[in-house]
């Protein structure tokens, strides 16, 4: 650390008694000096020489040799006010990087510029500021760490600006990089970001604009100092106010105040939304989890909606990023009972939508009074609903497009992958609504899913996390699937589960069974358009009058497809094929059918559910097209029984 040195006669001060100062020389002092509690006994000769301010009150107070002059709230206390007298006295001073900022202050205070004499103390301290302690480093820094007292004096004397540009200078500067140890630069910070991290949050904001505002700096590595500018603090919101990195006259009056903890808070929230408004552009810049950390911090402190609204945004433009440990956030609503803030991964799923959509070519606009300016989505074909970021077209967020990076299929297929793990997370939580998890479920693009087994996952753990749930709930849960996109162990799992809706394992069995004869005959797979009019009937049904009926025909279609209920795990060996299961409940209907009218009235099956069901096993596996034909005349049987 560099130092100056000015004056060169010994250092002739002691002190009479424990609260006063004096100097030996021949001649008497004439001049009394009160600095807090310490009283000086000095000579007006060599302080009212350079000292403007001690000639305007000696002039005020009549200049006799009994008056005691008062220097209230003096800057450096009496250390600061000594100095200066010493330099006045011609004894020697050293100057360095720790006690410079209260030597220029006291100098400024007291007057000693060149206007009462040349080569004045001020004046002097601003050459070796300038020339020496700026161009360095750990001198910058320091000096920089003691404009903290005093701060609006430093303001208006420049000191604080000075020092900022400063140390912004060496941070943009390629060569001080080389001058550094090796030891000081990280594989995840700069050389800088260790030192700068222990600033306070005012002056840390104040050099990263300055860096900035360089241009010299590669938006990478700022992002990186926010990070361990981040990691050095926030992590200690709960701690004591002596640990908070703000001045420390804040620090004492947090401590000494009965609200310290909300003011803590208050602190901790200005900390985090200036890093969330120094984050750079550049979108590799800092990764999602760290903008995920900073969601989390946010609702923990109650953060600005604009700075809970731009960390949103920014994860959405990385959301393939991110793992479900990120997207888990802590809940601090004090009006629900959940787990995890939902709604925030709803906020940015919906900014994720906004970003695909205006990566891809904007549809044409729908026709006045069509289905899609409904604002619930409309189911399709077979019960699968629509995803509600297809039908949101009027997109508020195109003004970002030139910002948000285009989504690739990859990154799409993560992001259903993503949101499916993390709905079978919260799906956990009992106090979870079905409102919530659809939001969630169809905010994703239909094209993010190649196949729907995660999202059948998602509808099967959150069927035994909520048991009590209603036949309607549970039939408007399902509707997120599209049971076309299940693979053939998912269909299976499904063909079990006792928790889905009749009219799934419906649609399951079918498309399992259009699969197989369509990989047999070497045609395409059946759409949902080929269902005849007796299934769709049978899977659009709806009231309470064959309810029993059709609880007790899943029973018999679940207990024709394997004797075993489903486990809880995923391995479910020992299943057969589509097209040899259906053959086997076809032999198995075909053995049934001497005692099928005893089978019905023990039952309580209804007739016509029971000809739909035996019906439906009867397919023939060569044919998809014409797979369920012999459901017409079986109509009509019905027709006449029931005449």
């Amino acid at each position: 650390m560099k130092f100056m040195k000015l004056g060169t006669r010994p250092d002739t001060f002691f002190s009479p008694s424990d609260s006063s100062r004096s100097v030996y020389t021949e001649v008497a002092t004439d001049l009394q000096i009160l600095v807090g509690n310490c009283i000086y006994h000095l000579h007006k000769f060599p302080l009212l020489s350079k000292c403007l301010l001690l000639q305007a009150l000696c002039a005020e107070s009549g200049g006799g040799d009994g008056d005691v002059i008062e220097l209230e709230g003096f800057p450096g206390g009496a250390d600061a006010f000594e100095a200066c007298a010493k330099f006045c006295y011609g004894i020697t001073v050293t100057v360095s990087a720790r006690n410079l900022v209260p030597l220029r202050c006291a100098a400024a205070r007291l007057g000693m510029s060149e206007a009462a004499d040349r080569g004045n103390l001020a004046a002097k301290l601003d050459s070796f500021l300038a020339s020496c302690l700026l161009r360095r480093w750990k001198d910058a820094l320091a000096v920089l760490h003691s404009t903290r007292h005093g701060a609006s004096l430093c303001e208006e004397l420049g000191l604080t600006s000075r020092c900022v540009d400063a140390v912004a200078l060496i941070i943009a500067t390629p060569a001080a990089a080389a001058s550094m140890p090796a030891a000081r630069s990280t594989s995840t910070s700069p050389w800088w970001a260790h030192d700068v991290a222990e600033l306070g949050v005012d002056m840390f904001w104040r050099i990263m604009v300055a860096v900035k505002s360089t241009g010299a700096v590669h938006e990478k590595t700022v992002g990186d100092a926010l990070k361990a500018y981040a990691r050095r603090w926030l992590p200690n919101v709960a701690k004591d106010a002596e640990e908070q990195p703000f001045d420390d006259d804040d620090a004492a009056a947090i401590a000494a105040s009965d609200s310290s903890v909300k003011q803590v808070t208050t602190r901790h929230r200005l900390l985090l939304e200036k890093i969330v408004s120094l984050l750079p552009v550049d979108r590799d810049a800092v990764s999602c989890a760290f903008l995920l950390k900073l969601l989390k911090a946010a609702n923990i402190l109650s953060a600005s909606a604009s700075s809970k609204a731009e960390l949103v945004r920014r994860v959405a433009w990385q959301l393939e990023e991110a793992s479900v440990g990120d997207l888990l956030i802590p809940s601090v609503s004090c009006v629900s009972d959940m787990l995890y803030d939902v709604d925030a991964v709803v906020a940015i799923l919906h900014e994720f939508a906004l970003r695909h959509a205006a990566a891809t070519a904007q549809p044409a606009p729908a026709p006045a009074g069509s289905p899609d300016d409904d604002d619930s989505p409309a189911p399709r074909a077979g019960g699968h609903r629509r995803s509600r970021s297809d039908e949101s077209v009027g997109f508020d967020g195109a003004r970002r497009s030139s910002s948000a990076a285009p989504v690739s299929q990859y990154a799409l297929a993560r992001v259903g992958r993503l949101v499916d793990a993390f709905l079978i997370e919260v799906g956990k939580d009992p106090n979870l609504p079905l409102d919530k998890l659809l939001a969630i479920a169809e905010a994703v693009p239909d094209s993010a899913r190649p196949e729907h087994d995660g999202l059948y996952k998602v509808v099967d753990s959150y069927l035994k996390a909520h048991p009590e749930m209603s036949k309607s709930g549970r039939k408007r849960l399902c509707r997120v699937l599209n049971c076309r996109k299940l693979s053939e162990k998912a269909c299976a799992h499904a063909a079990q589960n006792e928790l889905l809706p009749l009219r799934v394992v419906v649609q399951v069995l079918f498309f399992e069974h259009a699969r197989a004869a369509a990989a047999l005959s070497g045609g395409p797979v059946a759409s949902d358009s080929d269902l005849p009019s007796n299934i769709k009937a049978l899977l659009s049904k709806s009231g309470s009058e064959d309810d029993d009926a059709d609880r007790v025909d899943e029973q018999r279609l679940r207990a024709l497809a394997s004797g075993a209920s489903p486990g809880d795990d995923w391995s479910v060996e020992g299943l057969r094929r589509a097209a040899s299961k259906i053959a086997t409940l076809r032999m198995k209907m075909e053995e049934d059918e001497e005692d099928d009218d005893e089978f019905v009235r023990k039952a309580g099956l209804s007739r016509s559910a029971s000809l739909r069901f035996r019906a439906f096993c009867a397919i023939p596996a060569a044919n998809p097209k014409r797979m369920l034909s012999k459901l017409w005349p079986l109509a009509r049987s019905v027709t006449v029984d029931r005449h």
